[in-house]
């Protein structure tokens, strides 16, 4: 039979994707053919256009939850004293919808957040080029990486200044921080005031937006045994370039292996899993725990064949999400050694998929994951086997490899020579 969309109620549903494919028919249409369904567990009735469709009573109950929605969209139309945007009034009902499951991670994209979430994967993009981990209990920005011979390095932004105010109105906090991402884009060769928190000091720049290239990682040898890789964020093709750094550093001779996962706030769960695959055998990088209870051992799995390499992982409070993964999959199946400081504790799994049809999508949180030996990551993070703490003068603002500076750094790749030995 015929199938067509419900007006009002059923483009809440669409935007969402709680429904599809749902009959048009008029409230009172509903009504009666609620009143006619008995307690049969389907009803029918004759929409507009005579078509006759019938609906589960379960879908006739969902129907009528969005009822005060639909109301609303109605008496706009009725009453509201002049011409308004039902598109954004829709956008902002799915954004709310989202909201509701109280959830910092979970949230709707409307189609030009969606389309730049997907450009950020790529990694190239018109802006300031500066990496910000937003803390949701603190809700402080902290700008976690300066790109290479980006505008925000020229204009001297550190890493750990505090992103406090973009432009002259937007105070900037974990909940508003895309708001001042978006502000922070633009077109390449215009000027963008920020301003930042640095040991309690405002600092203002004016920096002229260009585009900006994203390297994920970064590898050198430490000395003729020890290699490092510095892995900032699980996104692109940084699997491929992380496999691709090591396989260098193993020709170059290393024994060992130092990886920093330092500030990385995480990304592709996928990705996780194929890095640790590098170093371990037949086994799980981690496993899922769905609503119930239900646990999911098959979604990432390793194989045998592994790199003849001792390794260190450098952790510290902005390392999260996939780093955590890695982390802990190392440390449960490869023997690695973890050094730094506690991690985020972010132990949860977001799926991204589009909805509807204008380019929309959304982001939720489906299961939470756990290490290889059961570990539960998530609000606890994971506690290093060597504590280094920073100084509380240190900046972080030392060269890449910097062994002379970076205390942490240098524990790491003290740990490291002596496993060697």
């Amino acid at each position: 039979m015929m199938k067509k969309r419900i007006i009002l109620v059923g483009c809440l549903i669409m935007i969402l994707c709680l429904l599809s494919s749902c009959a048009m028919m008029s409230g009172s249409s509903l009504e009666a053919m609620f009143q006619n369904g008995g307690n049969s567990g389907s009803t029918a009735a004759t929409n507009a256009d005579g078509d006759t469709v019938t609906i589960s009573r379960e879908e006739y109950e969902q129907y009528q939850s969005f009822s005060e929605l639909a109301e609303l969209l109605s008496a706009a139309d009725a009453n509201y004293y002049k011409e308004f945007d039902r598109d954004k009034m829709l956008e902002y009902a799915a954004k709310g919808l989202m909201a509701g499951l109280d959830d910092p991670y979970s949230f709707y994209y409307n189609a030009e957040e969606f389309a730049e979430m997907w450009e950020d994967d790529e990694g190239n993009y018109t802006g300031i080029g500066v990496l910000i981990s937003a803390n949701y209990q603190t809700q402080l920005c902290t700008i976690s990486r300066v790109f290479e011979g980006s505008p925000a390095q020229e204009a001297d932004v550190h890493r750990g200044d505090i992103l406090y105010r973009v432009g002259e109105d937007l105070y900037v906090n974990a909940d508003n921080l895309q708001d001042a991402v978006d502000i922070m884009r633009g077109v390449p060769g215009t000027d963008v005031s920020v301003t930042f928190l640095r040991e309690g000091e405002e600092i203002t720049k004016i920096i002229t937006r260009r585009e900006v290239v994203v390297n994920r990682i970064a590898s050198t040898m430490l000395d003729d045994q020890v290699g490092y890789i510095s892995f900032y964020e699980f996104a692109g093709e940084c699997d491929k370039e992380f496999e691709t750094a090591l396989n260098q550093l193993l020709a170059q001779g290393a024994k060992g292996l130092v990886i920093d996962l330092r500030d990385n706030p995480g990304g592709w769960v996928e990705q996780a899993r194929y890095v640790a695959d590098l170093f371990m055998d037949e086994g799980e990088a981690c496993y899922l725990v769905y609503r119930g209870g239900l646990e999911d051992h098959s979604e990432y799995r390793t194989k045998d064949g592994k790199a003849d390499v001792k390794l260190v992982i450098l952790i510290n409070e902005n390392s999260a999400s996939s780093s955590e993964i890695l982390t802990g999959a190392l440390r449960d199946k490869a023997d690695a050694l973890v050094v730094g400081v506690k991690s985020y504790g972010k132990g949860i799994i977001q799926g991204v998929w589009p909805v509807g049809s204008k380019g929309a999508g959304v982001q939720m949180t489906i299961a939470q994951y756990f290490t290889p030996n059961g570990y539960a990551v998530h609000g606890e993070g994971i506690e290093p086997d060597v504590v280094i703490e920073l100084p509380e003068d240190d900046n972080g603002m030392y060269q890449f490899a910097d062994l002379d500076h970076d205390v942490q750094l240098k524990k790491a790749y003290d740990e490291m020579t002596e496993r060697l030995k």
